[in-house]
C-alpha cells in the first residue's frame, strides 16, 4: 500500500490498495481504523479511483441524500455496471414503488409468521451438530441456516442450495485479477438469472403460495413488470439472502467463542440476546456499498466531482470513536440502537426484520444446545475486504 498527500487536496490523503484482498480476521478493521485516524475522507486509486468517508456522520449523510449520491452503482470500482439489481440500484419514484409493493413481504408481521419455520430449521441444524463436538460454523451452520430459510420463503427447492451458494461465492467474493474476477462475477450473475427464469416460468404455469408467484403481479407505473425486471429483483434478493446473515453469524460466533464472559451472559440471561445482537451488529457491521455522485459536492470539506464514486464501509461507522464511546470495544450493556449495519435512508435493507429474526433465533437455539464452545483447529481464518465475511470458523466443544 502506498500513501501520498496530493497538493490539490491536502485534507484527502490518497491510497492505492486492493479492496477485495484476503486478510487475517481483524486486519481489515485495523486498516480501516488507520484510515479514520488519518482523515475524515480518503481516496483509493484502485480501478478508476473512489472516495471513502471514514466518519459515521458523513457515511450517514451520503446514505440519506440519494439525489446527490445515486445507487446507479453500488460497487465503488464498478462505476458503470453491466447489471441492475432491483430495488437496490434504482432511485426516485420507481424505487419507492418497488419498496411499497415489496414491503409487506418483509414487515415485522410477515417475519413473525415465519418464526416457527425459522426456529425449527435452526433447532434441527444445531441438533445435527451437537453430538459431533466440533464443526466449521460457516460451512455447517452459518451458510445453511439463513439460506434454507430464504429458499423456503421464496419458494425455491432446498436441493438447489449448494449450487446457489457456489454462484453466490463468485458474485460476492471473487478474487484475483480484477478483469478475470469481473468476468466470473458476471457469468455467475447470468447463471443465477437463467436459473430464476426457469423458476418464474414454472410459477406462471403452476402458481403456488410463495413470493415468486406473488411477484408476478407487481406493477410499476401502472404496467406489469418485465421479465428482465423480475430477474434483476430476484437475483439480488437471493444473493442478499445467501450472504448477509451468514456473514454476521461468522463474526458473532467468533466473538462469543473468544469472549467467554459475553457467551455466558447470553446463555444465563437469554432475554439479553436482542440487546447483545444490536451491539454486535454495530461492532461487526460488514457491508461495503457505494454511491455515484450526480453533481459536484463536498464530503468532509473535500471537493468531490460529479461522476465520482464514493465507497461506504459500514464497519467504519460502527467503529467511529467520535460517535460511539470506545467504539472498538463490544459492550453488551451499550444499548445500541442507531447503528448502520442495515444502512440508512431510502435504501435501508428491506430484509432487516427477517435478518434480525434469523440472527436472534440462531443465537437462542445454538446456546440452548451448545452453551460452551471455543475456537477449534483448522485453516487460518481470513476475511474478505469488499463485502466482509470469514472463510471458515472452526469451533469445538466437549460432549
Amino acid at each position: 500500500m502506498t500513501t501520498v498527500e496530493p497538493e490539490s487536496a491536502p485534507r484527502c490523503p490518497v491510497h492505492d490498495y486492493t479492496p477485495y484482498e484476503l486478510k487475517p480476521l481483524g486486519a481489515w478493521a485495523e486498516f480501516y481504523h488507520q484510515l479514520q485516524d488519518e482523515a475524515p475522507i480518503v481516496k483509493n486509486e484502485f480501478g478508476r479511483g473512489y472516495y471513502i468517508p471514514t466518519r459515521h456522520e458523513d457515511i450517514l449523510a451520503v446514505l440519506q441524500d440519494p439525489e446527490t449520491f445515486s445507487s446507479d452503482s453500488v460497487i465503488a470500482y464498478e462505476p458503470d455496471p453491466a447489471y441492475r439489481w432491483i430495488p437496490h440500484m434504482i432511485n426516485g419514484d420507481e424505487h419507492r414503488q418497488w419498496r411499497r409493493q415489496l414491503g409487506p413481504y418483509f414487515s415485522p408481521r410477515a417475519t413473525e409468521q415465519v418464526d416457527a419455520r425459522v426456529r425449527a430449521k435452526a433447532r434441527d441444524l444445531v441438533a445435527q451438530l451437537a453430538g459431533r463436538g466440533a464443526c466449521d460454523l460457516m460451512k455447517d451452520f452459518a451458510l445453511k441456516f439463513p439460506t434454507a430459510i430464504i429458499l423456503e420463503v421464496v419458494g425455491l427447492p432446498p436441493e438447489d442450495l449448494d449450487r446457489l451458494l457456489e454462484l453466490e461465492e463468485e458474485i460476492v467474493h471473487a478474487v484475483g485479477d480484477p478483469d478475470d474476477a469481473l468476468r466470473r462475477k458476471l457469468a455467475a450473475i447470468n447463471a443465477v438469472k437463467q436459473y430464476l427464469a426457469e423458476k418464474i416460468e414454472q410459477r406462471r404455469a403452476r402458481p403456488a403460495d410463495d413470493m415468486i408467484t406473488k411477484s408476478l403481479g407487481i406493477e410499476i407505473d401502472d404496467r406489469p413488470v418485465t421479465d428482465d425486471e423480475l430477474l434483476n429483483y430476484w437475483q439480488f434478493l437471493v444473493q442478499a439472502g445467501l450472504d448477509s446473515v451468514a456473514g454476521m453469524l461468522g463474526y458473532f460466533f467468533h466473538h462469543l467463542a473468544t469472549h467467554p464472559a459475553d457467551r455466558q451472559r447470553i446463555v444465563q440471561q437469554p432475554d439479553t440476546i436482542p440487546q447483545a445482537l444490536e451491539e454486535m451488529l454495530r461492532a461487526y457491521s460488514f457491508i461495503v456499498t457505494a454511491r455515484k455522485v450526480t453533481r459536484d459536492t463536498e464530503i468532509a470539506g473535500c471537493p468531490v466531482a460529479a461522476g465520482s464514486m464514493v465507497q461506504l464501509i459500514l464497519k467504519m461507522s460502527g467503529r467511529d470513536d467520535e460517535f460511539y464511546h470506545d467504539a472498538s470495544t463490544v459492550d453488551l450493556d451499550r444499548r445500541t440502537s442507531n447503528h448502520l449495519a442495515f444502512g440508512a435512508g431510502p435504501h435501508r435493507c428491506l430484509g432487516s426484520h427477517l435478518a434480525r429474526r434469523e440472527l436472534r433465533v440462531a443465537l437462542e437455539e445454538w446456546h440452548l444446545a451448545i452453551p460452551d464452545y471455543r475456537l477449534g483447529e483448522g485453516e487460518p481464518i481470513v476475511e474478505f475486504g469488499r463485502s466482509s465475511g470469514v472463510n471458515t470458523l472452526p469451533l469445538a466443544w466437549d460432549i
